[in-house]
C-alpha cells in the first residue's frame, strides 16, 4: 500500500446469515470489488489496466481484492490476465443493473472530487471506434477550459493511446469543453451531439474528421442506461 495507507476493513469473516444474499455480500461487498469487477466486464484483464481504471485504489489492495476474487471463483489468472470465469461473468448484469439503479437514483451533478481529467482520458480512449476516419494516423487534441493540462489521443498501427504531451504529429481534431460536460457527455447525461450544437463542446480540426467524430466516440458501457434516464427525450 501507499506509505502510510492501511487496509481500511479487516479480513471478511462473514455475517453469520445461511442467505444467499449475505453469501454473495461477503465476496462482493468489500471496498473497490463490484468496481473491479465493473472493469474487468468491461474488457480490462490486465493488472496495470485495473490500476490505470481506479487511481485512488493502492497496488498493494488491488492486489488483496484480485486475490480474493480468486478465491472466491469470480476470477481466474491465465498468465497476466484476470478473466472472469462463468460465475463472474454472470455478474454483468447485476453490476450494470446497479448502474441503472445509480442513474435513476443517486445520479445528479458531478462533486468536483469525481473529476479526475487522466481517468476520463483512459477511459475514453479505450472505447474509440476509428473505423470511419480512413487515415493511418489520427490524433485528437483535448483541452479543458478549466484545467490547464491537455491531453492528446494518438491512434495509429498500434491502437490508441493517451499522451499529456504533445506527440509532435498534426492534430487531425481538437475538443474544447470544460471537464463537467466531457464527463457527462462520456456517461450518457449529456448528447454528444447536442452538446456540439449548443457548443458546450466545440470542435474543430479537419473537417472530415470533425463531421465523423461522434461516430468515434463509442461512450461508456453504462452511458444507454444513464441516457435513458437523463435525455428520455431521445430514447
Amino acid at each position: 500500500m501507499r506509505a502510510g495507507e492501511s487496509d481500511p476493513e479487516p479480513q471478511q469473516q462473514g455475517y453469520g446469515q445461511y442467505c444467499p444474499i449475505s453469501r454473495a455480500v461477503e465476496v462482493l461487498g468489500e471496498r473497490w470489488s463490484l468496481l473491479i469487477v465493473r472493469d474487468l466486464l468491461c474488457g480490462h484483464t490486465r493488472f496495470n489496466e485495473l490500476a490505470r481504471c481506479n487511481p485512488r485504489l493502492s497496488r498493494t489492495l488491488l492486489s488483496k481484492r484480485l486475490r480474493q476474487l480468486e478465491r472466491t471463483g469470480v476470477v481466474e489468472r491465465l498468465g497476466d490476465r484476470y478473466l472472469l470465469t462463468r460465475a463472474g461473468e454472470e455478474l454483468e448484469p447485476i453490476v450494470f443493473g446497479l448502474g441503472a439503479w445509480g442513474a435513476a437514483w443517486q445520479f445528479d451533478e458531478p462533486r468536483e472530487t469525481e473529476l479526475d481529467p487522466e481517468l476520463l482520458m483512459w477511459w475514453v480512449h479505450t472505447r474509440l471506434d476509428f473505423t470511419s476516419v480512413p487515415q493511418e494516423r489520427v490524433v485528437l487534441e483535448f483541452r479543458f477550459r478549466d484545467q490547464r493540462s491537455r491531453y492528446w489521443i494518438l491512434c495509429d498501427a498500434q491502437g490508441p493511446s493517451v499522451c499529456s504531451t504533445d506527440p509532435g504529429f498534426e492534430i487531425d481534431a481538437v475538443v474544447a469543453t470544460d471537464l463537467p460536460t466531457m464527463y457527462q457527455v462520456w456517461l450518457g447525461a449529456i448528447d454528444l451531439r447536442s452538446a456540439i450544437r449548443s457548443e458546450r463542446v466545440q470542435v474543430s480540426g479537419q473537417p472530415a474528421v470533425v463531421r465523423r467524430l461522434p461516430d468515434v466516440f463509442q461512450l461508456s458501457q453504462i452511458a444507454g442506461q444513464v441516457a435513458a434516464v437523463k435525455q428520455p427525450a431521445a430514447q
